[in-house]
């Protein structure tokens, strides 16, 4: 009895000991040593070239009779004549009111890299007018901040392009690599008109890209608990999507008369059963090396949990679950978003039907996500509609050891020193779908600091942007635009 409690004690030691020592190995990575690049700007006049930018309501409707031709018209036209320098030295083929701009480059052997953002917007959420600190579209500059719908989505993206590039031009640089810009019109409506009309041209003209890069995730300031430096994450692939119908059945009739369950009480016990089992997911691939970077930045205690995935893998699983952001990155998103039944508060439905949302993750298909629905909720009373085009496979995940991946790594280390940088997956959707088509890798991220208390602006309210951290942002894409093409 007492050598098994001795067996048992020492086994425990050892079990201990081996996780101490996991942990304390479980730190960062190091990185070759970066050296920092100071850029002069004229941080007030990128400022107000921003602030002119988002009085533009260049806003992007679901109604096509709502949209605004005159204010895509003049935001091209203010473009024109706020960057006489870019004009004159790369050439501009206008795609609707998209513009894909091309500098040429020395060697034409080598690939060509696109930068790009888009300069339509969302609409302000009506009757929310009220709650804007200063109004959405007068681009008002007040205490060092720039105020307006796009600040962030994806004017301060766009325009810091052309800051970027005109700042080159300015200063007589000339690529090796060809550069195209494409600034987008459509992108809040998926860009079949801007977008994908810029790959379909490349395409046509036989250009095939080494890499683009396109709005995505931002540097993150304490967005993640006990991880102190700027968390930059690129992102590498992004999600893509499915939208089914869940429909159940019952005989009609009077509300005086109802069955044991109704058609809406069979829906909600679906709609259950589907929140209650989500498409299987976990910490592997891209996941896992997102994870495993930033862990080795956390406090003890929680990189115990990562650097002992082998000991505690279920635990982890189970608590990135349970916080939203960190549960997309693992899986496959389940989302009821609509409802709808009956069409008098005395008539039983026949048919009650909730429409979900599914994020894909790149691990699964839109086929094996309609085919776990189906597992879950189908049965005599339940179907599962497929609605015509409502599905969109998730993107190729590009290569983070790619050459491109460090450029862009590079240049933020070079204006941020001591940035965290990790491959990510966007949760969302943005142009790179139409991109990455014609793009050896597509990479996706915006190089302005974001916070928690700035999330609510993305399609919200009170949406802005510091005027330090935009000019900060410009400095990074001149570097990237340097750095990625000179060969």
């Amino acid at each position: 009895m007492k050598s098994t409690l001795l067996i048992i004690c020492v086994g425990i030691l050892a079990l201990g000991a081996i996780v101490v020592v996991r942990t304390v190995i479980h730190v960062p990575d190091t990185q070759q040593k970066v050296d920092s690049v100071t850029i002069e700007l004229d941080e007030m006049l990128v400022a107000e070239h921003l602030s002119e930018a988002i009085q533009f309501a260049t806003v992007s409707h679901q109604d096509p009779a709502q949209r605004d031709q005159q204010a895509f018209e003049n935001f091209i036209l203010w473009v024109a004549t706020t960057y006489p320098e870019l004009q004159s030295t790369l050439s501009l083929q206008r795609l609707n009111d998209t513009l894909l701009y091309k500098w040429q480059g020395s060697d034409a052997q080598l690939k060509p890299i696109l930068v790009t953002g888009h300069y339509d917007v969302v609409p302000v959420i009506p009757g929310t007018e009220d709650k804007w600190l200063q109004s959405p579209f007068a681009g008002v500059i007040a205490d060092g901040v720039i105020w307006g719908r796009g600040a962030l989505d994806d004017k301060s993206g766009v325009v810091g392009i052309l800051e970027a590039t005109n700042y080159l031009v300015k200063q007589g640089y000339e690529p090796k690599r060809t550069i195209y810009l494409s600034l987008g019109h459509d992108e809040e409506l998926g860009g079949p008109n801007g977008a994908a009309l810029v790959a379909k041209t490349l395409k046509d003209e036989n250009v095939q890209l080494a890499w683009s890069l396109d709005e995505g995730s931002f540097l993150f300031d304490k967005m993640f608990p006990g991880i102190d430096p700027l968390m930059a994450s690129i992102n590498v692939a992004e999600k893509g999507s499915v939208t089914l119908q869940i429909v159940a059945k019952s005989a009609g009739g009077h509300s005086s008369m109802p069955p044991r369950q109704t058609a809406v009480g069979i829906l909600a016990a679906a709609i259950t059963r589907l929140e209650n089992n989500p498409v299987p997911g976990g910490l592997e691939g891209l996941s896992l090396q997102m994870f495993d970077t930033m862990s080795r930045y956390m406090p003890f205690i929680p990189r115990v949990y990562f650097a002992n995935r082998w000991l505690f893998s279920g635990v982890l699983d189970d608590q990135l679950s349970e916080q939203g952001m960190t549960n997309a990155m693992l899986r496959t998103t389940t989302a009821p978003t609509m409802l709808s039944a009956s069409v008098k508060v005395n008539v039983l439905p026949i048919e009650a039907i909730a429409v979900v949302n599914f994020r894909l993750h790149p691990r699964d298909s839109v086929e094996s996500v309609i085919e776990h629905v189906k597992r879950v909720v189908e049965s005599e009373n339940v179907e599962v509609r497929v609605p015509e085009g409502s599905g969109r496979a998730a993107s190729e995940v590009s290569d983070w050891n790619s050459p491109g991946f460090s450029q862009i790594a590079d240049s933020l280390r070079q204006i941020y020193d001591g940035v965290v940088i990790t491959p990510g997956l966007m949760i969302a959707g943005s142009d790179s779908r139409h991109y990455g088509k014609v793009a050896d890798d597509a990479f996706r991220f915006n190089p302005f600091v974001v916070s928690a208390k700035d999330l609510t602006g993305f399609h919200g309210t009170n949406e802005s942007i510091r005027v330090d951290n935009f000019a900060q942002g410009i400095r990074v894409y001149i570097q990237i635009i340097r750095n990625g093409s000179s060969g």
